[in-house]
Parts: C-alpha cells; structure tokens; sequence
C-alpha cells in the first residue's frame, strides 16, 4: 500500500471517528445546550466575533496549534458561509504572519528546522523555478504541516504577495470541508434536542453535500499530490 493511499484512509477513519464521537455526544451530553450558548455568545458580537475568531485562528496558527478543531468550531458557530469566510482569513492571516516571521525575524531559527526535514530542499528549489504554482500545489496537497509549511516559505524565494493568494485559494478545499462538518453536527444536536424540526429531504441534502464536498476534496488533493510529484519528487510520501 502506497504512503499517498494511506494518507487518504487516514483522513477517511479521521472523518468516519468525528462522526462516530458526534453521534456519542448527541446522545450522552447536552450538546446542543453548549452549542446554543456558544453561538448566543458570538452572535452577540456581530461582525466584531467574527473578526475576533480570525485573529484566534490566526494566532493559533502562528503558535503551531493545530487548526482543525477551530475549523470545525467556524461551523458550529457561523454556519458555512460565514464559517467559511472566518476561517479563510484566520488561515490566510496566520500563514502570512508566520511567513513573515520566518523571513524577518526568526530565520536562523527556521532553517535549522527545514535542514532537519530533507523534503524542503526539494520544495525550495521547485519554488526558485516555478512560484506560487508550487505554494498553492502545497496547500491542496498537504506534504508539510500546515503550520511548520507557513514558515518554511517564508526561507524561499517567493514572494509575499503571490505566497498569500496562492496559499488562500488552495486552503480552501479543506476549509469548506471542515466547516461543512461542524455546520452539520450542529444541526444534528439541534435535532436531536428537539429545538428545530428537520425533514429527511434536508438530511438527504446536507449528506449529499458533505458527500460531494469530500469526493471533491480528495480528487483535487490527488491531482494536486500528482503536480507536486512531477514538479519536485515530493508527494509519494507523506510523513
């Protein structure tokens, strides 16, 4: 079994746990009562909470905390669209400060972290001839982690600008994955509980959805692990 095939069912048994410990939780704790206070909370902030959650999301990128729970929190907390939006520039912002960081401030620091990791050397030479190409290849196909990969460009020769958009579109696959996963345990744990009435075809809908979303996300996360292949050597393992 190839590394890149393991990845994947990595990330399925990952998806298949969070739905299981969904469905513990609806039923063994008053899940939709925290949901509900938590969300009165942000809503009572207006645009200002929103706002606030990108600056947490981003510091926590910053600090290599990783943002997964967060992204799934965005949905339980904004729905998808707004979820979606917080999250986006919470990533966006934490990757641009931790590049700058590695570029100005901490650099020395940051190449004795890349020579530990010999796939870099691969990346930064793919990054000198081809660009942002290689950045936004990175962020659909995740080789690196995210947090470490946000200051490991900033060693490169990429430049600020191209890095940021670059690295905005090409997170936004597992954001609006992740989103739509929190979007729907909330509307689980509201149903549950008996506060809001959902037909099946609804149900259909949003499993359709997330369905959909998740084939998407993998196949362009197999193209991209393929362009990155081709492009440097690296993608045939992941770490």
């Amino acid at each position: 079994m190839s590394a890149a095939g393991g990845a994947d069912r990595a990330r399925l048994v990952l998806g298949l746990v969070l739905l299981v410990a969904i469905i513990v939780a609806l039923r063994f704790l008053p899940l939709a009562d925290w949901l509900q206070g938590l969300t009165d909370y942000f809503a009572a902030l207006g645009p200002w909470g929103i706002g606030l959650f990108a600056i947490v999301y981003a510091l926590a990128a910053i600090f290599f905390v990783p943002g997964s729970a967060l992204t799934i929190g965005a949905g339980v907390i904004y729905d998808l669209g707004w979820g979606f939006v917080a999250v986006s520039a919470g990533s966006t912002l934490g990757a641009a400060g931790a590049f700058l960081v590695a570029r100005y401030l901490a650099r020395d620091r940051v190449e004795r972290w890349a020579a530990r990791n010999p796939r870099f050397a691969a990346i930064d030479q793919a990054v000198g001839r081809e660009g942002w190409k290689i950045v936004l290849l990175t962020r659909l196909s995740p080789i690196f982690p995210f947090t470490l990969l946000n200051y490991l460009f900033g060693l490169t020769r990429v430049g600020f600008v191209p890095y940021v958009l670059a690295s905005w579109i090409g997170m936004m696959p597992g954001t609006v994955l992740y989103v739509y996963l929190g979007f729907a345990g909330r509307a689980l744990a509201q149903a549950a509980a008996g506060r809001v009435t959902r037909s099946p075809a609804e149900y259909a809908v949003w499993a359709v959805g997330f369905l959909a979303t998740l084939a998407v996300t993998l196949y362009v996360t197999r193209l991209a692990r393929r362009a990155l292949r081709e492009s440097t050597g690296v993608g045939a393992v992941h770490p």
